[in-house]
């Protein structure tokens, strides 16, 4: 009993330590945003009614710069959370960049030349554009379409939520259940892969889909499609419902037809929100991992940048190869960025 008990106690020390740190972190967390902000506001109106009384009854508004001190305290507990997430270690990815595999030695501008000259990581970088090319634009039109078709039908609700549940699904989820759909069995067998059995019911050769490039980067595709194309479909439906009826009433009344209602009305009506949807769907596709992590592993020509920077940095042990794929994934996600803020700070002047 002594022996299990020593065997347990520094388990048990170290969720009484959890605990502990839990409850410090969290009562932290409420002092700030609760009752330190309304001991300040209790301070304010005790202000404001000394000033009334003393000025016959006209109260005084506190000047901006202590109004900008207090939303500056209201501030540091997100941007202390940023700094240590996502400035400190961006910093840290960006000097490993320029380190050996060791991140001991100087190597300058070593590993970025070798992303260029390794014909394996430029088939990794010419797989990631195809994906941004080809995700954005098309989950951004298959959610248009289905938008525009759906809008007003009677089953708009239940229509809408099919094509909206993959949303619910984690990448990797997707990534099985596609897997499955791509399945390969030889001929002897019977094919529990969806798309081989129709393949063979149509009288052709069952095919190992995702060993086979490019056909298989694009079947990759189709999974992000599938996912991003519900997100699409629901912002561009709002858009499209929150078209003005004068508008639309006043083509109607010019006599368009419904495909130049379509390009002359509610194409440009939606413009800011299809910038977004692109943007949105854009960042995500540069970014994406899970899929084909669970699908290829990055096998058979099937890597993108994110997958190739985690094997160079967790399983080959180059961290300095990582970091520098780390950095451009980094570089080519700002750009959009920067255009996605320049968009709203235009729509916002309007």
């Amino acid at each position: 009993m002594d022996l299990e008990f020593a065997d347990i106690a520094p388990k048990l020390m170290m969720l009484l330590y959890g605990l502990v740190a839990f409850v410090v972190v969290v009562g932290g967390l409420l002092v700030l945003l609760d009752v330190v902000p309304s001991w300040f506001a209790r301070r304010r109106e005790a202000r404001l009614v000394a000033v009334a009384t003393a000025g016959g009854g006209v109260a005084v508004r506190r000047p901006r710069s202590r109004e900008g001190v207090l939303g500056l305290f209201f501030l540091l507990p997100t941007l202390l959370l940023l700094a240590i997430g996502l400035v400190v270690p961006a910093i840290r990815t960006t000097l490993l960049s320029f380190m050996d595999k060791n991140s001991q030695n100087w190597v300058g501008l070593d590993n970025y030349t070798w992303m260029f000259s390794q014909d394996e990581i430029v088939k990794v970088l010419t797989n990631t554009l195809v994906w941004v090319v080809l995700v954005p634009v098309v989950a951004t039109a298959v959610g248009l379409i289905y938008a525009v078709m759906v809008d007003k039908a009677r089953f708009e609700a239940a229509a809408k939520s099919l094509i909206f549940m993959p949303m619910a699904i984690s990448f990797v989820g997707a990534g099985i259940i596609w897997k499955f759909v791509y399945a390969y069995r030889s001929e002897e067998q019977e094919q529990i892969g969806l798309l081989n059995q129709i393949v063979v019911a149509l009288g052709g050769t069952p095919q190992q889909w995702l060993l086979n490039p490019p056909l298989n980067t694009l079947l990759l595709i189709v999974v992000m499609v599938w996912i991003q194309a519900g997100f699409a479909m629901v912002v561009l439906s709002a858009a499209i419902k929150a078209i003005p009826a004068d508008i639309v009433e006043a083509a109607r009344l010019d006599g368009v037809t419904p495909w130049q209602m379509f390009w002359k009305v509610t194409l440009p009506s939606i413009r800011p929100a299809l910038i977004v949807v692109v943007v949105t769907i854009s960042i995500a596709t540069l970014k994406v991992f899970d899929i084909v992590r669970t699908m290829t592993n990055g096998n058979y020509e099937t890597g993108v940048v994110a997958n190739q920077m985690y094997d160079q940095a967790f399983r080959f042990g180059e961290t300095g190869q990582g970091s520098a794929l780390a950095v451009f994934l980094f570089v080519l996600v700002i750009p959009i960025v920067i255009y996605q803020i320049r968009n709203l700070r235009q729509q916002r002047e309007i």
